[in-house]
C-alpha cells in the first residue's frame, strides 16, 4: 500500500483541537515527572525523621518504580479492553489515591504504600498517554505531539524542584507530596470530553464512531483515506493475545522497544532525577537548600532541552538524535566520574558536577528521554499495539526499579566515581543497539511503520 497523502495545511481549527487534545493526555506525563522528582527534595527530610538507611532509603524511591511496572502491564489490557481514554483516566484518579495516601503516611509502610499506588498511577499513564497521543497524531506531527509527552515529564520534575525548594525552610514533605493531587484531578476532568483513539475503535469494529473521532483532528478530506489505510493494516493480522508477543514478525519490534526502554534507565538518568540534591550535598553544596536550588537550575536544563527536541524529532528524525544525544551522555557520565574521583583534592567539585549534570541531562533530554516514548507508541502494529507498547514499558520501569534501588548502594560499596562510570559503559552498548537495531520512522504512518517490519520478517 503506497504512502497515505497528508492535507498540506490542517484548519487552524483541527490543529488547536489536537493540540488541546495532546496537552491533556500529556497532564499524565506531568505526574510522572512531578512524582519522580518530589521525592529527591522530601527525602532529606524523611530519611532523619523515619531514621531510614540506605537500602530502605532506595526502597522508598524505588517502591514508586515498582508499582509503574504493575500499572504498567495492566496499562496494556486495560487500553486494549476499556479504550485508551478511560486508561488515561483511571491514571489520573489512582494518582490522586496514591497523592493522598502518601503525604498522610504516619510511617515507612504506608509512606511505601502511598508511593506504590502512585507508581501504579505513573504505569498506567505512561502506557496510555504516548499511545493515545500517537494515535491521534498526523504522521508528520507524531514525533513533535508525543515528544510533549515527555516535555510534561520534565515540566513536572521542575515543578517538583520548585516545590521542593519552596518547602524545604519548613520541612514539610507530606505537602511536597500531596500537591500532586491538584494535576491529577485535572487529567480526570480534561479527559472525560475528549475522544477515543479512532484506531482502537477501528479495532473494536466501531468504523463510524472512528470517523468521528478522527474528524476532529483531521482534514475532512484526509479522514475517509486514513480510514481505509487503518482498516486494512488491521485485517493482515488476528485479534491480540498476550502470546502474540512470542510471534516471530514481532520480535524485531518489541526488541527496539524493550531495548530502548532499558537504556533509557540503566545509562543513569533516574540517579540523578532521584538523588540530585543529594549529589550536590556531596559536591559540596553545604545546605539542603542549597541543592534543592541547585538542583532547579538542572530542571530548567532539562525543560529547554526537550523543547529542542520538539522542534528536531521530527526533522532531524529520531536515529541521529539517539546517537548524538547518547555520545554526549557517555562524555558527560565519564567526566563527572572522573570529577568524583580528583575534584574533592583540587577544589573543584561543585562546579565540574553541575557542569556535568546539565550536559548529560541536555543530551539525555533531546534523544533517550523523548524518543524512546515515541518510538514505543509508534512501531508497533494495530493489533498488538498496546500489549507491546505495555510489555516495553515495563521493562523500562523494571530498570528503573534496578537502578534507583541499586544506586545508593553502588555508590556506598563502589564510590561514584565508578557508579557513573558504569552508566557510561551502557550508554557505549546502547550506541551500538541504536545503529545495529532501531529503524527511522519519521514522517511514516503508524500502518506504513507495521508493513515495514512485516516486509523485513
Amino acid at each position: 500500500m503506497g504512502p497515505r497523502r497528508e492535507p498540506a495545511s490542517p484548519a487552524p481549527r483541527t490543529l488547536l483541537y489536537t493540540s488541546l487534545v495532546t496537552a491533556t493526555a500529556a497532564l499524565g506525563g506531568l505526574l510522572f515527572g512531578f512524582d519522580t522528582g518530589v521525592i529527591s527534595g522530601a527525602l532529606l527530610f524523611i530519611v532523619p525523621e523515619f531514621h531510614l538507611g540506605a537500602a530502605t532509603q532506595g526502597f522508598v524511591v524505588g517502591v514508586v518504580t515498582l508499582g509503574a511496572l504493575v500499572g504498567a502491564l495492566v496499562g496494556g489490557a486495560a487500553a486494549d479492553s476499556l479504550g485508551r481514554r478511560p486508561t488515561n483516566i483511571a491514571g489520573g484518579a489512582t494518582f490522586v489515591v496514591g497523592s493522598l495516601l502518601s503525604a498522610a503516611a504516619p510511617g515507612v509502610a504506608t509512606l511505601v504504600a502511598g508511593r506504590f499506588v502512585i507508581g501504579v498511577a505513573i504505569g498506567l499513564s505512561s502506557v496510555a498517554a504516548p499511545l493515545y497521543i500517537a494515535e491521534l497524531a498526523s504522521a508528520n506531527r507524531r514525533g513533535t505531539l508525543v515528544s510533549l509527552f515527555q516535555l510534561a515529564v520534565t515540566v513536572g520534575i521542575l515543578a517538583s524542584y520548585v516545590v521542593d525548594a519552596a518547602l524545604a525552610h519548613a520541612g514539610a514533605w507530606r505537602v511536597m507530596l500531596g500537591v500532586a493531587v491538584i494535576p491529577g484531578a485535572a487529567l480526570v476532568a480534561g479527559m472525560l470530553p475528549m475522544p477515543e483513539s479512532p484506531r482502537w475503535l477501528m479495532k473494536r469494529g466501531r468504523r463510524d464512531e472512528a470517523g468521528v473521532s478522527l474528524a476532529r483532528v483531521r482534514a475532512a478530506d484526509a479522514v475517509e483515506s486514513e480510514l481505509r489505510e487503518i482498516a486494512h493494516d488491521i485485517a493482515q493480522d488476528q485479534p491480540a493475545r498476550w502470546r502474540d508477543l512470542a510471534a516471530l514478525d514481532l520480535r524485531p519490534a518489541l526488541l527496539v522497544g524493550v531495548g530502548l526502554a532499558v537504556f533509557q534507565q540503566i545509562t543513569g538518568i533516574n540517579t540523578i532525577i532521584y538523588y540530585a540534591p543529594q549529589i550536590f550535598e556531596a559536591a559540596g553544596f553545604g545546605s539542603a537548600t542549597t541543592a534543592l536550588a541547585a538542583t532547579i537550575g538542572i530542571g530548567l536544563v532539562n525543560v529547554a532541552a526537550t523543547i529542542v527536541a520538539i522542534a528536531l524529532v521530527d526533522r532531524a528524525g529520531r536515529r541521529p538524535l539517539l546517537v548524538a544525544g547518547l555520545i554526549g551522555m557517555v562524555a558527560s557520565l565519564f567526566a563527572l566520574a572522573a570529577a568524583s574521583r580528583m575534584g574533592a583534592a583540587t577544589g573543584w567539585l561543585g562546579v565540574t558536577t553541575v557542569a556535568c549534570v546539565g550536559i548529560y541531562i541536555v543530551c539525555f533530554a533531546f534523544s533517550l528521554g523523548p524518543i524512546t516514548w515515541i518510538m514505543i507508541a509508534e512501531i508497533f502494529p494495530n493489533r498488538i499495539r498496546a500489549r507491546a507498547a505495555s510489555l516495553s514499558t515495563a521493562a523500562n520501569w523494571l530498570a528503573n526499579f534496578v537502578v534507583s534501588l541499586t544506586f545508593p548502594i553502588l555508590r556506598d560499596s563502589l564510590g561514584s566515581s565508578l557508579t557513573f562510570a558504569l552508566y557510561a559503559v551502557f550508554g557505549i552498548v546502547a550506541i551500538g543497539f541504536v545503529l545495529r537495531r532501531v529503524p527511522e520512522t519519521r514522517g511514516k504512518s503508524l500502518e506504513q511503520i507495521a508493513a515495514g517490519w512485516r516486509a523485513a520478517a
